[in-house]
């Protein structure tokens, strides 16, 4: 008796030969009738709700956590085009374009606020001054109600996924990488998520814990949100003393069943959790990062070979024109570029989205193993991503333009 075909094997190739030739013929029979204006077709109209190429904003509110850390309160700004900012998961991101000087810098700030808040008119990021920052630094000291902003469309995948992550999240937060879990928190307690969090939160001092009152009252009435307070410099009762160990995660941890550890904050912090939880033998797709910021110091690897002190020549090919710009062997080609005011496209800066996706055409860059998020084609065919691409001889690119805001 023949086994009967299932699944795959049911298909024909001869069907899958064909599709191209009947395509065209569909193609030629139809009309040829001018199109309608495609905003009027309400398909395009939710694309371009959800998805659009930017969001004008305007500070509404600036809430001052310290001298070095702000709040700001982004809405829609109508008389530039925007009456709505777009819908997002949380735990996802926007990259914000400042103008410092005739350039334009793009840094990505994770939205504090819940997905609902955008129904009123708004998000929320917050902005923790970095040294050495051209943005923050900017933004902190010059931003004020009214100030005019410019925004992609939410990014980002650290978004909680019922059909990849454990009912439990283990939420991992150090200093302002706090922000994507206050909007998992008020998602959470609004009935827009729907998964337990177990927030372990890690600071100096409880008066550094930015949100953590806030979260806390979430916590006291939604009973699918934990906070752990843990401090590294100073004892508090009812708080924990120390860094997020291994042991610490099995603590909260549940004691039966799968959870997912969901990780946001410095770069230090990374280093030395993602070894403890190596230890709890997790599946790989229980533990997920949320973007590793930008990559700093690639001197530091043993795996770097150029001089972070000497100057290279790069070579940047872009929209049609070639300009020669200078670039430190420890400074990113993105970097570089941004210094030289040539607008480069760029969104995560942390080797992830592909946005400044750039082919390498001569010479030798280095790119840090934890933050290369090419493809295997990328690697064959030259590709690298400039945000994370440390020069280590002359080099030339050939580098897509930014869309113009």
């Amino acid at each position: 008796m023949a086994k009967q075909k299932t699944g795959i094997e049911q298909l024909s190739a001869g069907r899958f030969l064909k599709l191209a030739a009947d395509r065209l013929k569909f193609v030629s029979a139809a009309s040829d009738a001018p199109v309608s204006d495609l905003k009027d077709h309400l398909q395009n109209q939710l694309a371009e709700a959800l998805h659009p190429h930017v969001q004008f904003l305007t500070v509404g509110e600036v809430i001052v956590h310290s001298d070095d850390m702000k709040s700001y309160i982004l809405r829609a700004d109508p008389q530039r085009g925007t009456k709505q900012p777009a819908w997002f998961s949380a735990g996802q991101y926007l990259s914000i374009a400042v103008f410092i000087d005739g350039k334009m810098y793009c840094r990505p700030y994770s939205i504090a606020s819940s997905p609902r808040d955008t129904l009123d008119g708004f998000y929320m990021i917050t902005v923790k001054r970095v040294q050495g920052g051209v943005v923050s630094g900017y933004i902190l000291d010059n931003w004020k109600v009214g100030t005019s902003a410019a925004a992609s469309a939410p990014l980002g995948e650290f978004t909680y996924e019922p059909l990849r992550d454990a009912k439990t999240v283990i939420g991992i937060a150090g200093g302002s990488g706090i922000t994507p879990f206050r909007s998992f928190a008020k998602a959470i307690s609004e009935g827009d998520e729907d998964f337990n969090l177990v927030l372990l939160y890690g600071s100096r001092t409880l008066n550094d814990a930015v949100f953590s009152d806030e979260i806390a009252a979430m916590a006291k009435d939604c009973d699918k949100i934990k906070l752990v307070n843990v401090l590294s410099d100073e004892k508090v009762r009812g708080k924990e003393n120390g860094f997020i160990t291994a042991k610490l995660i099995r603590k909260y941890a549940p004691k039966e069943g799968d959870y997912s550890i969901f990780l946001c904050g410095p770069q230090a912090m990374y280093r030395f959790a993602d070894k403890e939880i190596e230890t709890l033998n997790l599946r790989r797709k229980f533990v997920r990062h949320e973007l590793f910021g930008e990559y700093f110091h690639p001197e530091n690897d043993a795996e770097y070979h150029g001089d972070a002190e000497k100057t290279y020549q790069v070579t940047v090919r872009m929209a049609g024109k070639t300009t020669v710009i200078p670039c430190k062997g420890n400074t990113s080609l993105l970097r570089a570029m941004e210094d030289a005011g040539l607008n480069p496209p760029s969104d995560c800066r942390s080797g992830r989205c592909g946005w400044c996706h750039s082919q390498l055409l001569a010479g030798e860059v280095y790119t840090p193993a934890s933050v290369d998020g090419r493809r295997e084609a990328d690697l064959i065919y030259g590709y690298i991503h400039p945000c994370c691409a440390f020069p280590e001889t002359d080099v030339t690119i050939d580098v897509p333009p930014m869309p113009g805001l």
